[in-house]
């Protein structure tokens, strides 16, 4: 197969044609030149226009041959346009707006973005971190534009750190698609705010729950922009909020009783912590030997471990009498730590038994979360924000990526 066919293959040229190939193997110049059997196309609008004049060359890199770079030339010509009533540069189908590299080429690096650091494909490509960062970038407001919102009615919305200092990013998650829907920074009620923007009412006021922990900016905005949507709480965030109020029980009565006591809990935390049945023998057996003594850890233990009968219910009004029961076991314990989860459920607690009218938690956006936390490292970091929320857009959106007349990757 001669090189022109080999361009002809894998250039949208309709319109055009391939004038010549030159070079060897330290890099290939294809010119390119007019179809003078059609008429040139307005790039605003598409439509067939007169030719005005011809523009200076132009030069786009394509998907390198075997290795070998491969450089398009082209002199694009302007077109008087009846419909857009001006005068245009005309659309040339092989390149997206005004870049300097083929649709095919974008695709190919952001697609390889996707499973390799841009650093590590630039290099791989021969071309500047700059070029990958604008071909995502291309790639992601294609798949933005030409995305499917429809059908979202239940959302998982949570924080996660961006980098060290308390720098976070918001992302907004379809439960069902296990997609991203939208990224913004910080974690403030005007973060939330710009995502309820971004849906528009009449997308917000088909949301049936979203789940979320409970950060109360993003109650407020929830409850005053998504008026239909059912807030359910994270069941998975609430048990984390009781397993820091067993632990800090363990730590109050270390402090109180001393270095005794301390020597006696060496190495205990995390059997009062785990699930029963993913203790180990030796575990077991220690756990047996301290149930024995009057300690407030173990009562601490046994209000966790009935907490997790309230669960199970399938009712919200059986849930409602069981959790009433465990307050008052725990507002009687005699330890704070516990008194203070209790009455945060109680503050919280209609929005808590949500859970039994829609099974919803963040179980997807944890799993989420933790591939948007690979993207960073893939990467040893972001500098900006703007960068970070794009990669997340491109690894987690499921965006479409544009056709091309021939698959690189």
């Amino acid at each position: 197969m001669l090189l022109e066919s080999l361009v002809k293959a894998t250039l949208e040229l309709q319109g055009f044609r391939v004038v010549a190939v030159t070079g060897d193997t330290a890099g290939l110049v294809v010119e390119l030149g007019p179809d003078l059997r059609f008429s040139p196309r307005c790039g605003q609008c598409g439509e067939r226009g007169r030719y005005r004049d011809t523009r200076p060359i132009r030069h786009f890199r394509h998907v390198p041959l075997w290795g070998i770079p491969v450089e398009l030339l082209y002199e694009p010509r302007r077109v008087s346009c009846e419909r857009c009533e001006g005068i245009h540069v005309e659309a040339m189908p092989w390149v997206a707006g005004k870049q300097r590299f083929t649709r095919a080429l974008m695709v190919t690096l952001a697609t390889w973005t996707r499973v390799l650091p841009w650093q590590q494909v630039a290099r791989l490509f021969r071309c500047s971190w700059g070029t990958v960062n604008k071909a995502v970038e291309t790639a992601v407001e294609y798949g933005l534009a030409h995305r499917d919102l429809s059908g979202v009615i239940y959302v998982g919305i949570d924080e996660i750190s961006r980098k060290k200092g308390h720098v976070y990013v918001t992302n907004a998650y379809d439960l069902e698609s296990k997609r991203l829907l939208w990224s913004g920074a910080d974690r403030k009620e005007k973060t939330l705010e710009a995502f309820f923007d971004f849906l528009g009412p009449d997308k917000s006021a088909a949301i049936e729950g979203i789940c979320c922990d409970m950060w109360q900016p993003y109650i407020d905005v929830i409850k005053a922009r998504a008026p239909n949507a059912v807030l359910v709480f994270d069941k998975f965030h609430i048990v984390r909020h009781l397993m820091d109020a067993v632990d800090q029980v363990r730590r109050d009565e270390i402090r109180e009783k001393g270095k005794a006591h301390k020597d006696l809990m060496h190495r205990t935390r995390y059997i009062w912590l785990k699930n029963p049945w993913n203790l180990t023998e030796k575990q077991e057996a220690r756990l047996g030997e301290l149930e024995h003594l009057n300690l407030k850890i173990n009562r601490a233990y046994l209000l966790k471990e009935l907490f997790r009968n309230f669960w199970s219910y399938q009712k919200a009004g059986w849930a409602k009498r069981y959790l009433k029961k465990w307050f008052w076991w725990a507002t009687h314990s005699r330890l704070a730590p516990m008194r203070e989860f209790a009455w945060m459920l109680r503050r919280h607690e209609e929005d808590i038994l949500n859970y039994f009218r829609i099974p919803l938690d963040n179980g997807i956006v944890e799993g989420l979360n933790n591939k948007a936390k690979l993207v960073i490292h893939r990467a040893y970091g972001f500098r900006t924000a703007k960068t970070y929320i794009l990669n997340l857009y491109h690894c987690l959106g499921a965006l479409p990526l544009p056709q091309t007349m021939h698959t690189f990757v």
